[in-house]
């Protein structure tokens, strides 16, 4: 039996792609059969948000410079790429973008009890679908006890961010090798995608390299 292929997944859990290019990966792994490991990492796609966060619909009209006909497009299309993916995208005039150091801060801390990947679509589904603020203590702690990890521990975490600076460290590695925007994925720590590619463009990669494994 094959080594599992290791993946390297850059993300932020309000990057609407970032769960449909993990929901194509997942595609890709059970059309071909090819079993992967998945390790998931910070980013930040707005650092400098501020607690209170920003209307989604305003963010993007301002950091795109979209008008609210595209912006509303952009979300029916995300939806309509979600729906096969089970992604329950729940867009609504108050959706926000808000602040996720924190969050990730958690993740670093649930990776450790081996339920990373657990907490991370736990919150993409608490963001997106729920319309919950992952920036909000209480329910990031509601959130990682709803995959079995302890509330009151969770929130100690947030408290004392005794994992702000290794997560510092982690957001500084990749966008020191060029990481601009997320989902990246690293294939085998040589093959990087940027993007949510396609389930068909993800069994690609995965296939040439469960063949190069073969070979070697």
């Amino acid at each position: 039996m094959p080594d599992p292929i290791r993946v390297d997944i850059i993300s932020d859990v309000v990057c609407p792609w970032c769960i449909v290019g993990f929901r194509q990966l997942q595609q890709a792994a059970e059309a071909t059969g090819i079993e992967i490991e998945t390790y998931w990492h910070p980013f930040e796609l707005n650092s400098d948000m501020p607690p209170e966060g920003e209307n989604l619909r305003e963010h993007i009209m301002r950091k795109y410079g979209s008008t609210p006909e595209q912006s509303q497009k952009a979300r029916d299309q995300l939806s309509a790429i979600g729906a096969p993916l089970d992604i329950d995208f729940q867009f609504a005039d108050d959706s926000k973008i808000v602040n996720t150091f924190d969050a990730h801060q958690l993740l670093h801390w649930a990776q450790e009890a081996g339920k990373s990947q657990d907490l991370k679509l736990a919150l993409f589904d608490a963001y997106f679908t729920k319309g919950l603020d992952v920036s909000q203590h209480d329910v990031l702690a509601d959130t990682a006890a709803s995959i079995g990890l302890g509330r009151a521990e969770a929130l100690q975490v947030l408290k004392d961010q005794r994992f702000a600076e290794t997560v510092r460290d982690k957001e500084s590695f990749w966008t020191s090798r060029g990481v601009s925007g997320v989902p990246t994925m690293v294939f085998d720590a040589k093959h990087a995608t940027s993007g949510a590619q396609g389930a068909e463009t993800f069994a690609r990669v995965l296939t040439h390299l469960s063949q190069s494994h073969g070979a070697a």
